[in-house]
């Protein structure tokens, strides 16, 4: 199978198994236990959270574990105090969308930031919703996990602190793809994933500047600075915080490889009349490619491809079982027929010219034939 679908997930990495394995195996103790178990549990944890913070320019008591990116999500809307106000982006990901509307239910003022037809978030769509009366906090994602399109979150951020507004940023595409520093991003939250980056599913974090305020969804327990009750899944973090060092050692290797083959891609799929390329000419992650065909539908493209041996992906993989169009799409201004024609390549560390041909000349007798 060629895979070219590392935005949904990423395979494990064999070094980062090789350091999960003795957590999996003979040293098991609870983290919270003071015997020489325990406290060896602890000492890795200890490690992960300082290669994390090394890998994002931050302090390690910044970092609270949790159980992935959609947590990390929720613990950062979940900041939000009763009757205060809430502003993301038309593009998020449903783990920032579908909470912010159960808060909407609740009480929470909530506005919808758009996006140009690029995917970019312009400074004119930023002061509008700073018009009227500014939110208390605003979430938009650092690159987008279908298009790739990279927000300029620097820039937000200046604009929030000029207003004293709280801005948290969905960085679980960008850490260990492009270079992303908690610090000279100047967000108060960012939250980040393990399995996007060569390590293990179930395990991710949010990293906070400490003067915010964070209130725990889980109680009974004083695991992660009383903000994530539960013992802590120590095999995994131990794998995510490899995982982070490995991406930072890595980056630019990585960042160039990946870069090639979108590059390569995009100018074979740019003969194939009707080709839309999403937020070409912008700032996009360098392994990501969505595009659309005229008149193709893309999940019949999706299944055909799939019996051909080539997995890639019509959007995201959190969305794949919904049959709507992409929202992101539409929310970039596209019809639904375009939406519905999406499909979306991301390349890995392990993928070759070779295969970015060969899928290329798949695609291109498939579209011939459909």
């Amino acid at each position: 199978m060629i895979y070219l679908d590392n935005n949904a997930t990423t395979a494990l990495d064999d070094r980062v198994l090789e350091a999960m394995l003795p957590f999996l195996s003979t040293h098991y103790g609870n983290p919270s236990s003071l015997y020489r178990q325990g406290r060896i549990a602890r000492s890795a944890l200890d490690t992960a959270r300082e290669q994390i913070a090394q890998a994002c320019s931050t302090t390690p008591n910044q970092i609270i574990f949790t159980s992935g990116g959609t947590e990390s999500n929720h613990l950062a809307l979940n900041s939000l105090p009763p009757k205060s106000s809430l502003a993301i982006s038309t593009i998020e990901h449903a783990s920032i969308a579908e909470p912010a509307q159960v808060l909407k239910r609740q009480g929470i003022s909530l506005q919808s930031i758009g996006v140009s037809k690029e995917g970019v978030m312009t400074p004119a769509q930023l002061e509008s919703i700073f018009a009227n009366q500014s939110p208390d906090l605003i979430s938009i994602m650092h690159g987008n996990n279908e298009t790739g399109v990279i927000q300029d979150i620097r820039f937000i951020s200046e604009q929030c602190k000029a207003l004293n507004v709280k801005l948290h940023t969905d960085a679980s595409q960008t850490f260990g793809k492009i270079p992303v520093s908690f610090s000279n991003l100047g967000v108060d939250l960012m939250s980040i994933s393990s399995h996007k980056i060569y390590g293990p599913k179930g395990c991710g974090a949010l990293i906070y500047a400490k003067q915010n305020q964070l209130h725990p969804m889980l109680y009974g327990g004083g695991q992660e600075q009383q903000l994530r009750a539960g013992t802590e899944n120590v095999a995994a973090i131990v794998g995510f915080g490899k995982a982070a060092e490995l991406a930072h050692t890595e980056l630019q290797q990585r960042y160039n490889h990946t870069k090639i083959l979108r590059q390569h891609l995009e100018t074979k799929l740019s003969t194939i009349p009707g080709m839309t390329i999403f937020g070409h000419g912008v700032d996009r992650l360098p392994n990501t490619t969505q595009f659309s065909i005229d008149n193709i539908n893309g999940e019949m493209l999706l299944m055909k491809l799939d019996q051909k041996g080539i997995a890639v992906s019509s959007g995201s993989a959190c969305a794949n079982n919904s049959k709507s169009s992409s929202k992101v799409i539409i929310a970039m201004g596209y019809p639904a027929s375009t939406a519905e024609s999406a499909i979306r390549v991301s390349f890995g560390k392990d993928n070759t010219e070779q295969e970015v041909a060969h899928f290329f000349d798949t695609l291109l007798s498939l579209v011939n034939t459909l």
